[in-house]
């Protein structure tokens, strides 16, 4: 099935297109890790089920040194050793934040508490911030059927600028 929608042919969602990688650009540029950045997101995108996004996550991460064992763990992170205590809290975050309807807590504490031990109130504050935007971004892509396969390391950069 082809894409329902180019959002980049109208003017409207061209707009907000700009504003929404904008947004992108201040958590890029935060101090939390990109590997973590990329992990984040391609977990949130495979709940999602989201083809666009993992497609340029997993290629963005790979393109930027991260490893194909990493990658193909990620969607089984709690069964895998190759992922740091900060990762992993990491990886809950965008678990729980993604899946809120499928729990009646949301986040849990215990998720929180990991978050806290591991990451500074920038690197808080920019991981949250992912875990929405990536989630709008899957449903971006995902309403108007985007499909992953065709996206090259550096597209959304060179979109953006």
């Amino acid at each position: 099935m082809d894409a329902r929608f180019n959002l980049l042919d109208n003017e409207i969602a061209a707009k907000f297109a700009k504003r929404f990688a904008n947004s992108a650009m201040v958590i890029h540029q935060s101090p939390l890790p990109k590997s973590t950045q990329e992990l984040v997101s391609l977990r949130a995108s495979q709940i999602n089920g989201c083809g666009w996004c993992i497609d340029m996550h997993t290629k963005e991460a790979a393109a930027a040194g991260e490893t194909p064992v990493r990658l193909n763990l990620v969607a089984a992170w709690r069964e895998s050793t190759v992922f740091t205590e900060a990762e992993q809290a990491a990886l809950a975050l965008a678990e729980e934040g993604t899946r809120l309807a499928d729990a009646h807590q949301g986040v849990s504490d215990e998720t929180w508490a990991q978050v806290r031990k591991h990451y500074d109130d920038d690197q808080i504050a920019a991981l949250v911030a992912l875990v929405a935007l990536i989630n709008a971004a899957n449903r971006l892509a995902v309403i108007v059927h985007q499909k992953g396969g065709s996206y090259e390391p550096g597209m959304f950069a060179a979109a953006t600028s």
